[in-house]
């Protein structure tokens, strides 16, 4: 299965045409964490023609107005797709009080609300976040440190992938983006990141 992942940033390339089609061949899944326009999740999903599954970042004010069309949000709650199970937590850290945002307190709380639904689930294969776990491809400043809950989560329902965005960050290569925390690979999709299932 190939997941298509995008963070943070609109890449006008993966709206355009390829020599033989699109941008990029034979995507199966999108997947969006955060910090993008709704109009850009709507295209991804027209242009590839397959489901977009997103939650949201600190920066998008927009969704309750204008959600992504066709697009499935999937904070909080577990979805399947091709024999996998995807959950996801929107948001940032707490720093200004806008939307999207929550304290350790506030996000540790929500997972705890999930964690029958996990338990009947038998865990979770894909975790999608905004935020990354703490100190986990995080930084020190209030805005962007990550969640402590979400390496509690990692620690005990060992999810095959963690994928998060909100650390803007460029990289030579793709491993540059990715740590492997037991047996989770955590992943920044900051930008767009092909994952190969």
């Amino acid at each position: 299965m190939k997941v298509l992942c995008v963070a943070d940033t609109v890449t006008p390339a993966l709206l355009e045409p390829g020599i033989d089609g699109p941008a990029i061949e034979n995507i199966d899944l999108i997947i969006a964490c955060g910090d993008l326009p709704p109009e850009y999740l709507t295209s991804l999903r027209n242009r590839y023609d397959t489901p977009l599954y997103y939650v949201m970042g600190n920066h998008d004010l927009r969704y309750q107005s204008s959600p992504p069309v066709g697009c499935t949000h999937i904070d909080r709650r577990i979805v399947r797709f091709r024999g996998f199970s995807l959950s996801g937590f929107s948001g940032s850290r707490w720093y200004n009080g806008a939307v999207n945002q929550y304290t350790e307190k506030q996000m540790s709380l929500f997972v705890r609300k999930m964690r029958f639904a996990l338990w009947r689930n038998k865990g979770v294969d894909i975790v999608v976040t905004h935020a990354p776990p703490r100190f986990i491809h995080d930084a020190e400043d209030l805005c962007h440190r990550g969640f402590r809950i979400f390496c509690w989560f990692i620690d005990k329902y060992r999810p095959r992938y963690f994928l998060h965005g909100h650390i803007h960050a460029h990289f030579e290569n793709d491993s540059e983006r990715t740590t492997l925390i037991n047996s989770t690979t955590v992943i920044n999709c900051y930008g767009y990141y092909i994952l190969e299932i």
